[in-house]
């Protein structure tokens, strides 16, 4: 009973304890994009093949509500167009990564993972998004900025 009890004790007090944040591209001081027509207006190409495809280097994109994360994410992807010119479909597809925040009332948050897809192509990928958390807003590498 002795053993159980402090295999107890140990397991609640090592569940207690607050992770670090591994999120490497968090910025306070960026400023989302334009938004024109239901689209970022994107003016900067992401230089490190890391953003959105890394879970340490997500797409920054809060700070914002849960429920504005769809209209935010269809702003990101309305912005970008394949290097071909190809209209790029998307989808949530799953949550991962949780990570301390001070944005939020429960003090963590996740990671929203987004599939996508290049129209009239096999391409697809996943990138990953931070509502809650604000960063310079990229095209990531692999996509363009959609001039129309």
């Amino acid at each position: 009973m002795k053993r159980y009890l402090i295999l107890l004790l140990v397991a609640t007090l090592t569940s207690c304890v607050s992770t670090k944040s591994t999120i490497q591209n968090i910025d306070n001081t960026a400023v989302k994009p334009m938004v024109k027509n239901d689209k970022f207006l994107f003016t900067e190409y992401a230089t490190d093949g890391k953003y959105g495809f890394d879970a340490d280097y997500p797409i920054n994109i809060g700070l914002i509500l849960e429920k504005q994360e769809q209209q935010y994410i269809g702003y990101f992807f309305n912005g970008l167009e394949s290097k071909n010119g190809e209209k790029i479909n998307f989808k949530k597809v799953d949550t991962c990564c949780p990570f301390p925040t001070k944005n939020n009332t429960m003090g963590a948050g996740t990671l929203s993972i987004y599939e996508y897809t290049f129209e009239g192509t096999n391409k697809k990928g996943l990138l990953y998004f931070n509502i809650l958390e604000k960063g310079k807003i990229l095209c990531p590498k692999g996509f363009a900025i959609k001039n129309k």
